[in-house]
């Protein structure tokens, strides 16, 4: 080898392969790491295109976290000259020797390096801090995209409902899972880790579909201590006022029958909740008004949910036009005025069933 780059690395094994993992400061990401060109195929790639609109995300993340981002290793296969030499007092700590000439090829973070570079044209200091770099050397295309393939197979996504729970940043996370916390009911039957649930399982909500009902209700509003205030004063009074959750509560009906007769388990019903929030969000001195949710049918035999969520097939339906006419016929039991929207919808309902 001729000039070469060095890196200080602990050597370890996988597969009966080495790797070795090193620490690179940011600021050299973009010398070690060249970008595939768009114009070379799919199958003649290592690793998929840039996806752009990941970019800005993931940067202000960096951007707006700058005591406490954090970033898990990036994977990178060497094709070229490479050479371990290992420490005297530790054969797996040493000095990673790389030709100049080499390709250093990113299997798995690409995006993650694309964000950074991003966030350093902003920071330039961040140039500094660094990112681990696992290295493996380069056995040919197939068994790079290969790799690329097994990091991204085995990699699973958390669900929704357990970033919520572990995301101490987001301020409508944090009044969510305060709500959730001090409405008893809330607390007992509502799944913390899953985004869907069984029709055996022990709870009837989400806290990811949870959230979605309380973002309706605060939208894109800063969460202040009132509004949190608020959000805890309205889900405790709709738990109240609804029958079949006191009986619930009490013992005197099942969940099964609750799931099976009910409406009061289903993510329509909860984002139209969300959905009537807003109204009582902006209007909170008619919060008496939720009293009356105690009159309302929510048996789903009750043909008012006919062409509103419940379909001419008789499948329940969970999209913005079911939310906001559920929403609009709940309002209507309570005695609120529906906006033009609603009327809107009202009027299709009218139409298709006259």
């Amino acid at each position: 080898m001729g000039i070469t780059y060095k890196f200080s690395v602990v050597k370890g094994v996988q597969a009966q392969r080495e790797y070795y993992i090193a620490m690179l400061p940011l600021g050299t990401l973009s010398k070690i790491f060249r970008n595939e060109r768009d114009y070379i195929a799919p199958e003649f790639r290592a690793q998929r295109c840039i996806n752009e609109a990941r970019i800005p995300e993931i940067r202000d993340y960096i951007l707006n976290n700058r005591r406490n981002y954090v970033f898990s290793a990036l994977s990178a296969s060497i094709d070229g000259s490479m050479k371990f030499i290992p420490s005297e007092l530790d054969e797996s700590i040493g000095i990673l020797e790389v030709d100049m000439e080499a390709v250093f090829l990113i299997n798995d973070g690409q995006h993650r390096k694309a964000a950074i570079e991003a966030a350093l044209a902003e920071a330039p200091d961040l140039a500094r801090e660094t990112i681990s770099i696992v290295f493996f050397e380069d056995a040919g295309l197939e068994r790079s995209q290969q790799m690329f393939a097994d990091l991204n197979k085995h990699a699973v996504k958390s669900t929704m409902s357990l970033s919520t729970l572990y995301d101490s940043r987001d301020d409508l996370a944090n009044a969510v899972k305060a709500v959730v916390s001090k409405v008893a009911f809330l607390a007992k039957y509502t799944d913390k880790e899953k985004d869907n649930l069984g029709k055996n399982s022990l709870k009837l909500f989400t806290l990811a579909n949870f959230l979605r009902a309380n973002r309706r209700i605060l939208k894109d509003e800063v969460v202040t201590e009132n509004d949190s205030k608020f959000l805890v004063e309205y889900w405790g009074m709709v738990f109240k006022y609804i029958v079949e959750w006191q009986q619930l509560e009490n013992r005197q009906i099942h969940k099964c029958d609750l799931r099976e007769d009910y409406v009061l388990t289903l993510s329509v019903t909860l984002q139209a909740f969300g959905r009537l929030g807003r109204y009582f969000y902006e209007n909170q001195n008619e919060l008496d008004k939720l009293k009356q949710l105690s009159s309302v049918d929510w048996l789903r035999c009750n043909q008012e949910w006919n062409g509103r969520m419940i379909d001419a097939h008789g499948k329940i339906v969970n999209n913005e036009d079911a939310i906001i006419k559920m929403c609009s016929l709940i309002k209507s039991k309570i005695g609120i005025a529906l906006t033009r929207e609603e009327e809107a919808k009202e009027n299709e309902i009218r139409q298709q069933f006259s």
